[in-house]
C-alpha cells in the first residue's frame, strides 16, 4: 500500500508503466482508444490527455486535443464512438436522421462539453496562452451545442434528438459532468475576455436541477442509481457542496464501498473498478474528506498491472481483474487522482476542491 498525502512527491517511475500503456495506444492520428481494438469515444479520449499531460508529456497531449478538433462535427459535436465500431475514415459522415440512418453514431452532450474541462487542465499546467486561444473556438461551439440541448428545467439532454436516441431525457452523471465542464468553460472564457453570461446561467439552472429536481433526470428508462457514479459525480463537480455533499457521500459509503479493495461499479456485484475509484477520492477531495481521499488512493495500486498500467476492475469474489484490459482512461484517472492528492502540478486542485461560484 502506498499513502500518498498532500506535498508528498509522486516517486520517481511510478506511473511509467501507465504512460506507457496511454502512449502505445495513441494512434498516429492523436486519437486514444479505450484499450487494444476498442474504440475512441471524446470524454476517454480527453481523460487520457489530461493524465499524458499531467506527467508533463505534453506533446502527445497537444496531439490528442488536435484529434479533437479535426473530428469536432459542423455543429460543435463528435460521434460518441470512433474506431472499431465506426471507421475512422468514415468520421466525417453526416447523419441526415433517415430510417437507414439509425444505427449511426449518437452524439452524447457530456461527450462533447468534455474539450472544455480538458483545455482548461492543460492552461492550468503550461499557462500556454496560445494554445489556449487555439483550442477556444472549439470549446465555444461544443459549449453552445451541449447548452442548446438544456430544457426550461435546468436539465440537459442525453444526447441529440435522432432516431437512434430518441429518448428526451437526461442522465445525473452526465450531467453533472457537464457542470464541471461548464465552469471549465466558463473560466477559459474569462482568461479570454469572452462574455459567460449565457453559459453561467445554463450552469446555475444545471445545478439547481441536480440538487432539487431528481424528476428531471431518469424519466424514459430505468433508473441509474444502482451505478456509484450517479452518487458521487454531483460531488465531484460541485453542484452539491458542504453538509449535503459530506451527507451524500455518507448515505451510500457502505453499498458502494468494499473496504480495502475501493468502489463498486453497480451496488450489487462484487466488482470494484479502479476509475470510478479514483474519481471517488476526487469527490472526497472535494468534499473536504482529506482522510479518506487518501486512504482510498492508497488501495488502487494493488490493482496494478505488472507493466505498471491498471487494470479496469477486480472481481473479488472471484479473486480475479475483470474485465481483462487495461483502458487508457483508467491509467489516466489514478494519475488525475494522484495530482489532486498530492498537489504536484499546478493543475491539481482542478479537481479537488471548488474554483467557481454557482452564480459569479
Amino acid at each position: 500500500m502506498t499513502l500518498l498525502t498532500l506535498g508528498d512527491p509522486i516517486p520517481d517511475g511510478f506511473f511509467d508503466g501507465s504512460i506507457k500503456r496511454i502512449l502505445e495506444l495513441q494512434r498516429d492520428t492523436g486519437a486514444i482508444p479505450w484499450y487494444d481494438g476498442g474504440v475512441v469515444d471524446p470524454w476517454n479520449h480527453t481523460e487520457a490527455a489530461m493524465g499524458l499531460a499531467t506527467l508533463g508529456h505534453l506533446e502527445p497531449a497537444k496531439k490528442a486535443y488536435r484529434f479533437l478538433q479535426d473530428s469536432q462535427l459542423d455543429d460543435g459535436s463528435w460521434f460518441g464512438e470512433l474506431g472499431s465500431a465506426v471507421p475512422m475514415d468514415e468520421q466525417e459522415q453526416k447523419f441526415t436522421g433517415t430510417e437507414e440512418d439509425i444505427e449511426a453514431p449518437l452524439r452524447d452532450t457530456n461527450f462533447a462539453a468534455y474539450i472544455a474541462t480538458g483545455a482548461w487542465h492543460y492552461y492550468l499546467l503550461t499557462q500556454d496562452l496560445g494554445e489556449l486561444k487555439n483550442i477556444w473556438p472549439h470549446v465555444k461551439q461544443a459549449i453552445n451545442w451541449v447548452v442548446a440541448h438544456q430544457s426550461a428545467h435546468g436539465d440537459i439532454r442525453w444526447a441529440a434528438d435522432e432516431p437512434r436516441t430518441p429518448e428526451d431525457d437526461a442522465l445525473i452523471t452526465g450531467s453533472a459532468s457537464i457542470y464541471k465542464s461548464l465552469e471549465c468553460a466558463i473560466l477559459i472564457a474569462r482568461r479570454l475576455g469572452e462574455p459567460t453570461k449565457e453559459w453561467t446561467h445554463a450552469r446555475q439552472k444545471l445545478g439547481e436541477a441536480l440538487r432539487d429536481k431528481p424528476h428531471r433526470f431518469d424519466r424514459t428508462w430505468e433508473s441509474k442509481d444502482r451505478y456509484s457514479m450517479d452518487w458521487y459525480y454531483p460531488v465531484l463537480a460541485g453542484a452539491i457542496t458542504g453538509k449535503a455533499a459530506h451527507d451524500r457521500l455518507n448515505a451510500k459509503w457502505d453499498i458502494f464501498v468494499a473496504e480495502g479493495k475501493g468502489c463498486r461499479c453497480v451496488m450489487e456485484q462484487p466488482w470494484v473498478t479502479v476509475a470510478e475509484t479514483a474519481e471517488l477520492v476526487m469527490a472526497l477531495l472535494t468534499a473536504g474528506d482529506r482522510p479518506r481521499a487518501e486512504l482510498m488512493l492508497s488501495w488502487l495500486h494493488q490493482w496494478r498491472a505488472d507493466c505498471g498500467a491498471y487494470w479496469m476492475g477486480y472481481q473479488f469474489e472471484d479473486d480475479v481483474a475483470w474485465p481483462a484490459e487495461k483502458p487508457a482512461w483508467t491509467a489516466a484517472a489514478v494519475i488525475l487522482a494522484t495530482d489532486a492528492v498530492t498537489g504536484s502540478t499546478p493543475a491539481a486542485a482542478l479537481f479537488s476542491g471548488l474554483h467557481l461560484a454557482e452564480t459569479a
